[in-house]
């Protein structure tokens, strides 16, 4: 395979906070039920040093996003956000525009904390709404009440929140196609710059997987899509990623250095990061220990795993990500993001052209209508 020089992509920082009220049955992420106390003030000093062993990866970058994911990180106060925010500011520094999201539940007493996460610097919020029917949340597992997400959006706005997304899902146990519809018509009526609007999968590790709900059938399913797909361009909101949309050009910043095979630090339990080392011409793979309690008793080196992407994986890795985008990603960052000059699958490349899965385009990467609908088939032509 012929090599081209690395080059480094923009600096993105994911922060985990492990925690959550209660566990839903649909998630796998790495979330624990918070109990009676958190170890706030522990787990923000091993933050810090997590954030100070992966400080030289930045290479003289600023970070363009710092994205707060979780389990729930509006549990935590927006004092200990502020102290993340700050030591990574010291240590890194910041873009100019730089975007900083926090995941929230729409409970009441997250939304009371809103102001104060905007005044240590939170210019963006998440807040997980899932759906607006009070049926479907209790199934969901959720405690909130469609009332309170309601809420929820005009106190994010009343903190100065100008830039939010609301993140909501279809295909729930029992959902019929007008109830998801619904959902998805109130969430525009909120007039949210951002929605997050995806199907609800069944995954392993999860309550669901252990006991799986009657979910709905796959004509109404592909209905929901179709008509939820309407619905949102007849507002406005532009679909720049399979289940992203956004409306005044609001894309969230720390996604699209994702599916842009940018890099991103990760620093908390779990977190994962992707570093590129031009250097040594290489690009790894990072995650941390994953039980907190294991976390927060380690002193220094807080990795699990470090693994180099190999050079076979990589022409596929980033296809994985880039053609998620709907606008597809420049030409130039498969060599550079890479090191793998794009000759090595201009062939397949050039057969899905023929076939009308991507675009003949000699400056951009991306699908067309069809090849975005039918991406898998896109990428196991390219693996």
């Amino acid at each position: 395979m012929e090599h081209t020089p690395l080059f480094l992509p923009p600096l993105a920082l994911y922060v985990h906070i492990p925690w959550c009220v209660r566990k839903c049955p649909y998630c796998d992420f790495n979330s624990h039920a918070a109990g009676e106390s958190l170890p706030e003030e522990a787990y923000v000093q091993a933050l810090i040093r997590d954030l100070d062993s992966e400080q030289p990866y930045a290479q003289g970058r600023r970070l363009t996003s710092i994205f707060f994911g979780g389990g729930t990180p509006s549990l935590f106060s927006a004092e200990s956000i502020g102290r993340i925010i700050q030591a990574a500011r010291r240590r890194i520094g910041f873009e100019d525009a730089i975007e900083i999201t926090l995941e929230a539940n729409p409970g009441t007493f997250e939304q009371e904390k809103f102001s104060a996460f905007h005044s240590v610097g939170v210019n963006r919020l998440s807040i997980g709404v899932q759906s607006f029917n009070d049926l479907h949340l209790q199934r969901l597992g959720r405690i909130h009440s469609a009332e309170q997400a309601i809420n929820a959006v005009g106190m994010a706005r009343q903190a100065g929140f100008e830039n939010f997304n609301l993140d909501l899902m279809h295909g729930l146990p029992g959902q019929t196609e007008s109830e998801a519809l619904n959902d998805l018509q109130q969430a525009i009526e909120l007039q949210p710059t951002h929605i997050s609007w995806y199907q609800l999968t069944i995954e392993q590790n999860t309550e669901f997987y252990r006991h799986p709900p009657t979910l709905p059938e796959e004509d109404i399913l592909e209905n929901i899509y179709e008509k939820g797909l309407e619905k949102l361009q007849s507002r406005n909101y532009f679909q720049y990623e399979i289940s992203a949309f956004c409306r005044d050009n609001k894309k969230s910043v720390h996604n699209v250095n994702y599916w842009a095979f940018g890099d991103y630090i990760g620093i908390g339990a779990g977190a994962h990061g992707k570093i590129t080392l031009p250097d040594e011409q290489r690009i790894i793979r990072l995650s941390k220990t994953r039980h907190p309690s294991d976390y927060l008793g380690r002193e220094n080196s807080f990795i699990a795993k470090c693994n180099n992407i190999s050079t076979d994986e990589l022409p596929l890795e980033f296809m994985m990500n880039a053609l998620r985008l709907t606008d597809g990603v420049e030409r130039e960052f498969y060599p550079d993001r890479t090191g793998t000059a794009f000759s090595h699958i201009e062939q397949k490349y050039h057969e899905l052209i023929a076939m009308g899965l991507i675009e003949n385009n000699p400056e951009k990467i991306c699908t067309t209508k069809k090849g975005h609908r039918f991406l898998n088939s896109v990428l196991e032509k390219l693996s």
